[in-house]
């Protein structure tokens, strides 16, 4: 008979150094809460998810949290005080970089796991079987848009082995340094999404007159199509068309003639190890990194050691963890390409008068979260406890297995773009205010912090990790995602799906000035 999970304190100390607990529930004035050395009385309302002072902390000496510092006190904080904006802030500290001095040993193996996938010509497997209408420039979207728009469900039911036809479009494509970064960088994003597992064949359409056009789009990003040969894939031209009704019709008999190879695919019997897991978290609280975050890590180390590959992104909100990361790095060149990019980030926000601590955002606040610090320490639990295996750029094609850190922006739509063009056939979604994310043609899957989010979005929500408050531990609910996620690898739709949501998220990031 199994033992039911023992109540939660009132709240959590992460580390027996840390400064702060963090509360389970709201907790009023004269709550008690033990800590590793004894406990304190609470001093006035702790809301949940924000933290609780176990002992005193002068001004401006460091706050701990998860056994590292989050930030500075601005002013005397007394044991059972709520520690917040009002008295904590971010600061600067040296961090200590000690590349690859934590490197753990690959995991055992974890043999047995099978998802049912699409295998595709060149080896790789989708979790989704999609005809993607991609568009070169914002000049097009509308043109992809109309052509997607006319196979709706109803018309969909002749291929019922097709789970849609979706447009990708964008706002731009023009008015950037040819062959410059930025349009390297989308070329990666539009070649990413066309050659990706869950896509059974695409179809480009251009306006003819762009600077990304489709011809070095198809060159530098090495297109082929569907069938696997050197011939070019299907284009639309606009302007070679005579305009917009001749290329929704042009792009529909293209979209037609996919549709009837791509029906004939089935779902076949694939190890665990093919599968390409992004992660993200959005709409964070404080719950986040005692919850769903490291029950999210725990099914990423299952994943790497049932051979898989594990996408953590966010560049801006690893910053103040980016140490941990490094120690971790399978080799100092690793090591070295993400300090590369936390340096590149600190450079890039400078010349716009901008901050890599102007994060976290005000709802991340509300849920409990003060300083970038303690976002991001909490953020990369998501990535599990497996040595960094690579860097990547934003949307550059995932080359090993294991762990790999994809440089991106935190925001979602843009970072969840790149972790998709980088090959992510899933993306595990974390949040504590209610994240409602979908990601064409990846699924999404959504994990709630906390249980009261949960039940109030249960419309949007996948999973509960909030029961971890409950007492049920970490490793359960981690494996209860890994388990989820090779089912919804399988076919089982997330909430997203059943929605419809994913066709507006595909967001490419622009770095560059705009000409």
């Amino acid at each position: 008979m199994n033992k039911a999970p023992s109540p939660a304190p009132p709240a959590i100390q992460l580390a027996a150094k840390d400064h702060v607990a963090v509360a389970t529930r709201e907790l009023p004035p004269g709550t008690e809460v033990p800590h590793a050395a004894g406990s304190v009385r609470v001093e006035e309302r702790i809301p949940p998810g924000h933290k609780v002072a176990l002992v005193p902390i002068g001004q401006g000496e460091p706050v701990r949290k998860y056994g590292q510092v989050i930030g500075f006190a601005t002013e005397r904080i007394v044991p059972g005080q709520w520690v917040h904006t009002h008295n904590l802030t971010a600061g600067e500290f040296q961090r200590q970089y000690e590349p690859c001095s934590a490197v753990p040993p690959d995991p055992e193996p974890l043999t047995g796991y099978t998802f049912r996938g699409y295998r595709r010509p060149d080896g790789r497997v989708g979790t989704r079987n999609y005809i993607a209408v991609i568009s070169s420039v914002n000049c097009s979207a509308s043109v992809s848009r109309y052509i997607a728009q006319r196979f709706t469900p109803q018309v969909m039911a002749r291929w019922p082995n097709v789970d849609g036809v979706v447009a990708l479009t964008h706002k731009g494509g023009c008015g950037l340094q040819y062959g410059g970064e930025d349009h390297q960088q989308l070329v990666r994003v539009l070649a990413g999404f066309a050659r990706h597992p869950n896509v059974a064949g695409y179809v480009l359409v251009g306006l003819g007159c762009e600077t990304a056009s489709l011809q070095y789009l198809i060159q530098q990003g090495e297109l082929l199509s569907l069938n696997g040969d050197a011939s070019p894939p299907p284009v639309i031209n606009m302007q070679e068309l005579g305009g917009t009704t001749a290329a929704v019709e042009a792009g529909t008999r293209a979209v037609v003639e996919l549709l009837a190879r791509a029906d004939q695919l089935r779902r076949e019997e694939v190890p665990a190890s093919e599968l390409v897991l992004g992660t993200q978290c959005g709409g964070s609280d404080g719950n986040s990194g005692i919850t769903a975050n490291p029950a999210l890590g725990h099914a990423a180390d299952l994943l790497v050691a049932a051979g898989g590959t594990v996408l953590l992104a966010e560049t801006p909100e690893v910053y103040g963890a980016e140490h941990l990361l490094v120690a971790r790095a399978a080799s100092p060149s690793v090591a070295r390409k993400l300090l590369d990019r936390i340096a590149w980030w600190e450079e890039y926000t400078a010349k716009f008068g901008a901050r890599l601590d102007n994060n976290p955002s005000p709802g991340n606040k509300e849920g409990g979260l003060t300083t970038i610090y303690e976002k991001s320490l909490g953020a990369v639990a998501k990535g599990g406890t497996t040595a960094l295996k690579d860097v990547l750029l934003y949307a550059e094609p995932v080359r090993t297995r294991g762990l790999v850190f994809m440089d991106s922006p935190g925001y979602d739509p843009v970072s969840i773009t790149g972790l998709v063009a980088s090959g992510a056939t899933l993306i595990a979604f974390t949040t504590g205010r209610g994240s409602c994310f979908g990601c064409k043609p990846s699924p999404s899957l959504k994990i709630a912090t906390n249980s009261e989010v949960f039940h109030r979005m249960n419309q949007d929500m996948d999973l509960d990790a909030g029961v971890i408050l409950r007492g049920e531990p970490v490793q359960s609910v981690g494996r209860r995602i890994f388990e989820t996620l090779l089912e919804v690898a399988s076919g089982r739709q997330t909430k997203s799906e059943q929605h419809g949501v994913g066709d507006e998220e595909f967001a490419p990031w622009s770095i560059g000035p705009v000409l």
